[in-house]
């Protein structure tokens, strides 16, 4: 682990309880606008974060959700692209499926994201298992797994959601062998010799899997972090070996510290070139807000990740606490936007450092600086053999 603990924050529509646009100080109005989401990102930057995810998702809302929730929401890439270059440091990391989209596009996009941002491009691979977001497409059927009834442990249930990963597994391999279809200098631009690029430095893929044909190589070159951060969120033991296999950062849920070892430990163990891991957190940091939005929801709101509703020093406490277990960082999903992302910056932010565990300024121009994650080498190019 570095010296300093990773903070993420993670962005959605008003923020992550479902009655959020009800509260007060949400800025609703603008919701649809690039300047809400410009605000946020730049206010995520003063605090130094890593990074921000901007979630997606191919259904109106959230499955199980009734009425009173948010609809309708904007292209995640295309909110990145927006403030990519009215931004200088923040890592920016959209959530793109890969269950509905072909890799060749997703890899010209985000690399086109990382040329935007000058190299702080990163990707939320995402897997979309729901009937109804198949059926946007009509290309496949998805069949529907009811948490509450099915038997989570069945054959058929492990089938399908094994499928799902394979798939994604896949389509992250490809979308990677397009970054480095293109080395870092086949860009030549000699005018003398009439040649643009050098065609010796630009690299067939032929992947051929279950899922993907795709022979490359890419029509955008090599970006210039050469792999953009690849992340992914994981819940149990098919996830975990996916995301430790094909992601640079892993985000997890556990409920506790004794948990969050054992989840780091297992999702290490599952790759030889072991993944930063990160906790998810829903962070509410005016005590009385979540009951308020309970209230307005007519219910408790519960999450898949664990939910702190506090003051900022509790929360720094539980943050080195975890960290202790093993953990590389947290990425927070504010409760209401922006009030929670401003109680984290203005609060969260300096007693981490007041206790050291936090940068002052950015020191890298990079997100894979950000993080700590080594130059990426290209599987095409020939590599220098030291004496």
């Amino acid at each position: 682990m570095s010296d300093h603990l990773h903070l993420a924050v993670a962005l959605d529509g008003a923020g992550w309880h479902p009655a959020a646009w009800r509260d007060p100080s949400a800025e609703t109005g603008d919701l649809f606008t690039p300047e809400y989401w410009l605000r946020l990102v730049r206010l995520a930057e003063r605090g130094t974060l890593d990074f921000v995810t901007i979630e997606d998702s191919l259904g109106l809302a959230g499955p199980g959700v009734g009425p009173g929730v948010v609809r309708g929401r904007l292209d995640a890439l295309l909110i990145a692209a927006r403030v990519a270059p009215l931004t200088s440091h923040i890592g920016l990391v959209p959530t793109v499926t890969t269950t509905h989209t072909e890799p060749f596009h997703v890899s010209t996009q985000l690399a086109t994201l990382d040329y935007l941002s000058t190299g702080r491009a990163g990707w939320r691979a995402q897997v979309s298992a729901r009937p109804g977001e198949a059926e946007h497409f009509g290309r496949r059927a998805i069949p529907a797994i009811d948490p509450a009834t099915a038997d989570l442990d069945s054959p058929a249930v492990r089938a399908i959601v094994a499928e799902l990963f394979a798939e994604a597994a896949d389509h992250v391999e490809v979308v990677r062998r397009l970054w480095d279809s293109w080395e870092d200098d086949a860009v030549i631009r000699d005018a003398a010799t009439g040649r643009f690029i050098d065609r010796d430095k630009l690299h067939y893929i032929d992947f051929t899997g279950r899922h993907f044909s795709v022979k490359g190589p890419s029509i955008t070159p090599r970006p210039p972090q050469g792999q953009p951060v690849v992340t992914a969120l994981a819940h149990s033991r098919v996830p975990y070996e996916f995301a430790a296999a094909a992601a640079d950062v892993v985000y997890v849920t556990p409920a506790s510290a004794e948990q969050a070892r054992a989840i780091a430990g297992e999702v290490r163990s599952l790759s030889d070139r072991p993944p930063l891991v990160f906790a998810d957190l829903n962070v509410f940091l005016d005590p009385e807000r979540k009951a308020r939005l309970d209230a307005l929801a007519g219910a408790p709101w519960t999450s898949d990740a664990h939910t702190w509703t506090g003051d900022a020093a509790g929360l720094a406490d539980l943050l080195l606490e975890w960290r202790s277990a093993g953990l590389d960082g947290f990425r927070l999903r504010p409760g209401v936007l922006p009030a929670d992302l401003d109680a984290i910056v203005t609060g969260l932010v300096p007693l981490l450092r007041e206790r050291g565990a936090l940068r002052t300024e950015y020191t890298s121009t990079t997100l894979r600086g950000h993080l700590g994650l080594p130059a990426a080498a290209n599987r095409y190019a020939p590599q220098e053999v030291s004496a």
